[in-house]
């Protein structure tokens, strides 16, 4: 029985590979946490980490431990406060990440799986990314990703460590933070949204689909020092987005087709190019090297996680 330990094991993806691999993997898991999470189950062991950080000491989480799944880091959000936010960015997810792998190889760890983001191959699409684009990251979030990805893959080829790096597009399910959970909010509130002729297409992934790709990288021994771009393999426009959720939800979507074109002009007087992006441009991704690779297959669609929401 091989043992994990998950870091971010209180937030959204890292709470859900804690649940799966508990319940359904065979592998005895352990929940990195910054302080004691009563939203886990009880039977899983819980250990304190501190802060992700270049001096942290994961001495005693680590200990016996053969894979580590790194869920932990500072997100990326649409308002940052801070004055430097590249320098926090790498001081957390770059400077506190190699730390923790470092001590991870001196603990006898023989995989380390690195959450990433798509955001370092870009931030839209003309064709379908894939693991062989030239990365370009777009913002400080994902510049610190790529360079915690090669800070990563430099220290599995000094040390041995099987390093694995998944980029995942936006991640959906009933309480996903951050712009997911922004429109499930809208929806649900019946607010008239401009949204109704947005033809573009975007690459999601179903949290249950993301989740049953880390755990397949957890075992599978074509994983080791691999790059997977990962997404539900269906690719869909923000427009029909917005009616499956309104569908799930038992709304009546309330779209107003307004001009695209329109729409990037006020967000553009207004400051808001990023947010138009998001809702209006192509962001497709190429998950065939999962499919292949490792025989993955996605477990859900979109329809079926959606269906999901109001019993979660």
């Amino acid at each position: 029985m091989k043992k994990l330990l998950v870091t971010g094991a209180s937030g959204f993806v890292g709470g859900a590979v804690v649940r799966v691999v508990s319940e359904h993997s065979g592998q005895h898991v352990t929940a990195g946490v910054r302080q004691v999470s009563e939203a886990l189950p009880q039977h899983i062991p819980q250990v304190l980490v501190g802060d992700l950080l270049a001096d942290t000491d994961y001495s005693s989480a680590l200990k016996g431990m053969d894979i580590v799944v790194h869920a932990s880091a500072r997100v990326h959000t649409m308002q940052d406060n801070a004055i430097d936010p590249l320098a926090e960015f790498r001081k957390v997810n770059v400077e506190g990440t190699l730390n923790l792998a470092r001590q991870a190889v001196r603990a006898g760890v023989y995989r380390f799986i690195f959450l990433s983001s798509i955001g370092v191959n870009g931030a839209s699409t003309c064709k379908p990314f894939t693991e062989e684009d030239e990365p370009h990251p777009h913002d400080t979030y994902s510049i610190a990703k790529y360079e915690a990805e090669c800070v990563l893959l430099e220290l599995g080829k000094e040390t041995g460590l099987e390093v694995v790096i998944i980029r995942p597009p936006l991640v959906y399910a009933r309480h996903a933070p951050g712009n997911f959970k922004r429109l499930i909010k809208w929806v649900d509130k019946g607010i008239p949204l401009p949204l109704g002729a947005v033809y573009n297409q975007r690459s999601l992934v179903a949290l249950d689909n993301l989740v049953d790709f880390i755990v397949l990288c957890t075992i599978h021994p074509n994983a080791a020092g691999e790059v997977f771009l990962i997404s539900d393999g269906e690719d869909i426009s923000t427009t029909e987005l917005l009616k499956k959720v309104s569908s799930a939800l038992g709304k009546r979507p309330c779209l107003v087709p307004v001009p695209v074109s329109l729409m990037r002009l006020v967000a553009g007087l207004l400051g808001g190019n990023d947010i138009a992006n998001r809702l209006f441009g192509s962001l497709q991704v190429d998950n065939s090297k999962a499919c292949k690779l490792l025989g993955w297959k996605p477990v859900v669609t979109i329809d079926g996680q959606l269906k999901k929401m109001p019993k979660e």
